[in-house]
């Protein structure tokens, strides 16, 4: 691979050259190690979803999980072509999806503007398919909604931090905005990773610069 080649800014493939991928679902775990909750549906009646990427999801899980009101997070795939993708898959780039954190959380504890206030101050978005020295379609930014008012809260929080960037020398923000796509849990050992290994790799890094957005439930 020369010189260029790495230059080169990974691309996101289609259908055509996208894995075949597969009908089985990846085993998942029946409660998180830290939370003690379940990790799968049904969950509380009360409680509300979020999806996000912020690059490699250890990190990133283990950012939602210390949070108050969270009720249970899992690491997995989401927003790409591949059905039930393996990490080696998805690693590849040949899949399209994104490496990210699913979180449950009380919306009378904790809001969905907390959680994007967690996530635009936690990673760098305008960095396009990369986070640091992880590089990869897998590595992108994007929050992806379950509602429209997730929708509204979320194109409102990009316009804030944006303006927030730019005037502390930083580019346009890459992050994707979508409706969130199935998502497939990554494998076991991915799950709550950092707990697992406490010394284990975390490439989550911020821009120093503030998001304050609001705090509201």
């Amino acid at each position: 691979m020369s010189w260029m080649d790495l230059l080169k800014a990974p691309a996101m493939p289609d259908a055509a050259s996208a894995l075949p991928g597969r009908d089985d679902a990846m085993p998942v775990p029946a409660v998180h190690v830290v939370l003690g909750t379940p990790m799968q549906p049904p969950f509380p009646e009360h409680c509300e979803q979020a999806l996000f990427g912020m690059g490699c999801f250890w990190g990133i899980e283990r950012l939602f999980w210390q949070l108050n009101g969270i009720f249970t997070t899992a690491v997995g795939y989401a927003s790409g072509l591949t059905p039930n993708p393996t990490y080696q898959e998805v690693c590849t780039g040949q899949t399209g999806h994104n490496e990210v954190v699913q979180v449950i959380y009380d919306p009378a504890v904790t809001g969905y503007e907390s959680l994007l206030t967690a996530f635009w101050e936690n990673h760098d978005p305008t960095q396009g398919m990369r986070q640091g020295n992880d590089r990869g379609t897998q590595y992108r930014s994007g929050i992806y909604y379950f509602t429209e008012a997730q929708k509204a809260v979320a194109e409102n929080s990009l316009r804030v931090f944006q303006e927030r960037l730019l005037a502390a020398g930083f580019g346009e923000i890459t992050t994707e905005i979508l409706p969130a796509p199935t998502f497939y849990f990554a494998e076991e050992y991915h799950q709550q990773y950092l707990h697992k290994n406490p010394a284990g790799y975390c490439g989550m890094g911020g821009t120093g610069v503030a998001c304050a957005i609001g705090t509201g439930a």
